[in-house]
């Protein structure tokens, strides 16, 4: 007797309405676990997997690879079998059987027996449980070991290892008339969310930019004092990205314009700084959001930061990581990149741009000159919300927060 379990594709975040299909870790046939994953889909925001609600074997599939669907679209059906066993009773059978001194099963009946162990690593790097039992094993009877698991892994991992911007099976090359090759690579699903997002951001906001020069000279210095310390006592680096995190929240308070959003002809202006940190992945671009990072102070902002950053590099972001920011960061100068226009994140209003530190020449108050660390940073905005003299005021108060009061708190 079998039942049949529709999967539906779940709510993601309250502003996602459909997905598209990164891939498909089961295939048709394959015996699946509860909770285990089925398959990867991509928003404009993050990638999700998507687990199996029961245990059973994948009877259909009815989504298919960078098939964008909408929130509640039938994607599988796994089918339910009354004398479907799970693998890890399978093996409480093993050691029962053991335990009680019944005759050892063969070598060929152990063969395809897997410790919890070797599934974990299986789970982990989305190896089915039909491809487990065809890699060759070196252990008693050709049981499968760690080892060989591992080396699997580690060579699956070497053939596939392609551009991160495109997707891990499409790359064609077609000869040209003057006999050189062109290589096709096929958007991922993040990449074209994320491009679909920048082209409706850049043709409906009217992007305008502006640049201010700051001396971070006291900052640094402050970074190169406490970092070790910093880092002993709270377990994460003492950066510039913090102190800039910090000031664009304090300038925020002064100038609350440049933290909102416009819906239709209404401005929604946050009383609360989300802050979206633009954060360097294999995928392309992730934006983390640190939540109300306007009551937060330099430890507390670093640790989030750092927290992020691991999850967004490691693919571990949920979607409530990456849902409601209210202005975005990003820090170009991590690549050594001194001046940049990023394009605004819809539905903000506004993205702050930071550069690259620089030592430079400059007079101070007393005509003296010294060499000082400078930096540049960019803000572009929506000009239907902002006009030029208020983002000059909030650049000025940015410029403020990052050159006066730079205490640790």
């Amino acid at each position: 007797m079998s039942e049949d379990i529709k999967v539906l594709l779940p709510k993601l975040g309250e502003s996602i309405h459909s997905a598209t299909i990164v891939q498909w870790f089961k295939k048709i046939g394959d015996s699946v676990s509860l909770d285990e994953p089925l398959l990867e889909v991509s928003t404009d925001k993050v990638n999700s997997e998507i687990p199996s609600p029961a245990a059973g074997t994948l009877k259909e599939i009815h989504a298919n690879l960078d098939q964008e669907l909408a929130v509640g679209a039938l994607i599988a059906v796994i089918g339910i079998d009354a004398q479907f066993v799970p693998i890890e009773e399978s093996l409480s059978s093993v050691s029962a059987m053991q335990s009680a001194g019944s005759t050892s099963p063969s070598n060929n009946e152990m063969k395809n027996f897997f410790s919890p162990a070797l599934l974990r690593i299986a789970r982990e790097n989305r190896i089915a449980l039909e491809d487990l039992s065809k890699i060759p094993g070196t252990g008693m009877g050709g049981r499968l070991t760690k080892n060989d698991l591992e080396e699997y892994v580690a060579n699956k991992a070497a053939s596939v290892k392609i551009c991160p911007m495109a997707a891990k099976s499409t790359v064609r090359s077609a000869p040209t008339g003057s006999g050189e090759e062109i290589e096709r690579l096929k958007m991922t699903g993040m990449r074209k969310a994320i491009a679909d997002n920048m082209v409706r951001s850049f043709y409906e906001a009217p992007h305008a930019t502006l640049v201010t020069e700051i001396d971070v000279t006291q900052v640094i210095k402050l970074i190169q004092k406490e970092k070790e310390a910093f880092f002993s006592k709270h377990g994460c680096k003492l950066t510039i990205t913090a102190f800039v995190a910090r000031a664009i929240s304090r300038a925020l308070q002064e100038f609350p314009l440049i933290n909102s959003s416009l819906e239709g002809d209404t401005i929604l202006v946050k009383r609360f700084v989300n802050l979206g940190i633009a954060v360097s992945v294999e995928q392309g671009l992730m934006v983390p959001v640190v939540k109300h990072c306007d009551q937060m102070g330099i430890t507390a902002i670093a640790h989030a930061i750092h927290t992020l950053s691991t999850k967004a590099r490691s693919g571990k972001l949920v979607p409530d990581d990456v849902n409601e920011g209210t202005i975005t960061m990003t820090n170009f100068g991590m690549s050594g990149v001194q001046i940049g226009v990023p394009i605004i994140r819809y539905p903000e209003v506004a993205i702050v741009g930071v550069g690259a530190a620089y030592k430079k020449v400059v007079p101070l108050d007393d005509d003296i000159l010294a060499v000082r660390s400078m930096m540049y940073a960019s803000l572009t905005f929506d000009h239907r919300v902002l006009d030029g003299m208020y983002g000059c005021g909030y650049l000025g108060a940015l410029k403020k927060h990052l050159e006066e009061n730079i205490a640790v708190d």
